[in-house]
């Protein structure tokens, strides 16, 4: 199957207009902090941040690039080296950033380069030795492990679609459920690295498939023993299911956040169970403070209050989540508290924390905007006519631009009303004919039952004219024993 990788350049290779309106400040109004956002991370997904943040906050780039010169000595791939000053050159190439040379910053490490490219080819050459020789003996087990291996091995040297072609060719040998499950983990682990989430749900049913199989395996092998025996590995299995559900129902929530499917990606978020659930992925492709952040953002505009209230700030696990990142509390308390203006505050402050997200930064503006217009239709609900100036100050917008998006969502039809733009007041009575509601919906009860006795009167005259298709005599038979038996 083949996957169509995205590579950490497409996004620096962009148009200069295109990146202008990606870049974000930091600054007392917009406040991050770079050192404790990235020790949440590890691996190849902190290196893979720190780029993104070099192309998002021009700031902190040279910062950033201090950083991920850094963390490239800890991975296996001196090629990243070039993603890094790539990444770095074309920031500092747009008009109005200056920023200093990279050789000012730092410098690459070309001793290391040369031992880890050296230590790279040997053991390449070693696990492809390997795996000839156990192909050649039929060893199946033998042969799914170095597939395994080199997987692994391809992964952390950055060739992802060797690492993807050599997981996929070892499910051909995997004897057991348990087996294809850790490759479909493998895999997924592999294509929300490279945020291609188009190909994760097939995984993830592959993965639910071989988890039910294996699940079904452990249930049925203990009732061959003693009950006393039996009783001992259930809790254990039941803890490995939830482990691993918890990392299928975040991959998910990914899949569902790529396709801008916020209902469905926010109830997902909410289902994944605690930190511990997730194992190593906690750090490696995600942090924490991050399903607070995806959670959020995605529930608020397509959750109703009480659903709101309940599963985010009822919810202890999604509680736990929050208390990584406290503004979220606040945000969806002023939420609920119908405080839109601090709301708004909130997001606008805490918006270059959400763009420097690799999972979410495209999504980000469409978020604000949802949940903008969502606030606004709350803020009608409970009003016929309600004046400008005093949205104004409720919202912390000018009037005129409270005309604009009173007029947009009412174009749009999320509201029902007028605008009075002489007296600046905007009017959401609609007059309700009761009667004449209740005439339409008699007119349309009396259409279907009339339809309904000409389906019934053209069938009794095709009866009537004995123009209905019988079925054969042996089917009438075999039906009529059938309606005995079940008389009987």
């Amino acid at each position: 199957m083949d996957i169509d990788y995205i590579e950490n350049e497409v996004s620096l290779l962009q148009p200069p207009a295109v990146q202008r309106r990606r870049i974000r400040p930091v600054d007392d109004a917009h406040p991050f902090d770079l050192d404790a956002y990235i020790s949440g991370y590890s691996g190849r997904t902190a290196f893979d941040r720190l780029v993104h943040i070099i192309s998002t906050c021009p700031t902190l780039a040279p910062q950033a690039l201090k950083l991920a010169f850094a963390q490239i000595e800890e991975l296996r791939d001196p090629t990243l080296y070039q993603i890094a000053m790539n990444a770095y050159d074309a920031v500092a190439d747009l008009p109005e950033v200056q920023l200093p040379p990279t050789s000012e910053l730092c410098s690459v490490n070309t001793v290391w380069c040369e031992e880890v490219t050296k230590k790279n080819q040997a053991e390449r050459t070693k696990l492809e030795v390997e795996l000839k020789t156990y192909s050649n003996n039929m060893i199946k087990e033998s042969i799914r492990m170095g597939h395994r291996d080199l997987g692994d091995f391809y992964r952390a040297t950055g060739d992802y679609t060797q690492a993807l072609k050599h997981y996929s060719k070892s499910r051909e040998f995997c004897s057991t459920s348990q087996h294809v499950l850790d490759m479909c983990l493998s895999v997924l682990e592999l294509v929300i690295e490279q945020r291609n989430y188009a190909h994760i749900s097939s995984y993830v049913f592959k993965a639910d498939g071989a988890l039910d199989t294996a699940s079904a395996a452990a249930a049925s092998n203990p009732a061959v023993g003693s009950n006393n025996v039996s009783a001992v590995p259930l809790p254990k299995k039941s803890a490995e299911r939830e482990q691993v559900q918890s990392k299928l129902d975040f991959a998910m929530a990914l899949f569902h956040l790529g396709q801008a499917n916020y209902e469905k990606a926010a109830q997902f978020f909410l289902k994944v169970g605690p930190p511990d659930s997730l194992g190593d992925w906690i750090g490696k492709l995600v942090a924490p403070g991050d399903f607070a952040v995806y959670g959020t953002l995605c529930a608020l505009p397509s959750m109703s209050r009480s659903a709101i209230k309940s599963q985010l700030t009822g919810n202890a696990i999604f509680s736990a989540y929050i208390e990584q990142e406290p503004y979220v509390r606040d945000l969806i308390q002023s939420y609920l508290s119908s405080d839109f203006k601090n709301v708004l505050e909130v997001l606008e402050r805490y918006s270059t924390r959400h763009y420097v997200d690799i999972h979410m930064y495209s999504h980000v503006y469409d978020l604000t905007n949802l949940i903008r217009n969502v606030a606004v239709v709350l803020y009608f609900q409970p009003f016929q006519t309600i004046r400008l100036d005093r949205m104004s100050a409720a919202f912390g917008w000018t009037v005129d631009e409270v005309e604009r998006e009173v007029v947009a969502l009412i174009q749009s039809g999320q509201i029902q009303g007028r605008v009075d733009s002489q007296n600046k007041a905007s009017d959401t009575s609609r007059k309700v004919d009761h009667r004449a509601e209740l005439f339409a919906r008699a007119i349309k009860t009396a259409a279907e039952i009339q339809s309904t006795n000409r389906k019934l009167l053209l069938r009794m005259r095709l009866q009537q004219a004995d123009l209905v298709v019988k079925p054969p005599k042996s089917r009438r038979e075999q039906e009529r024993a059938t309606d005995m038996l079940q008389g009987d």
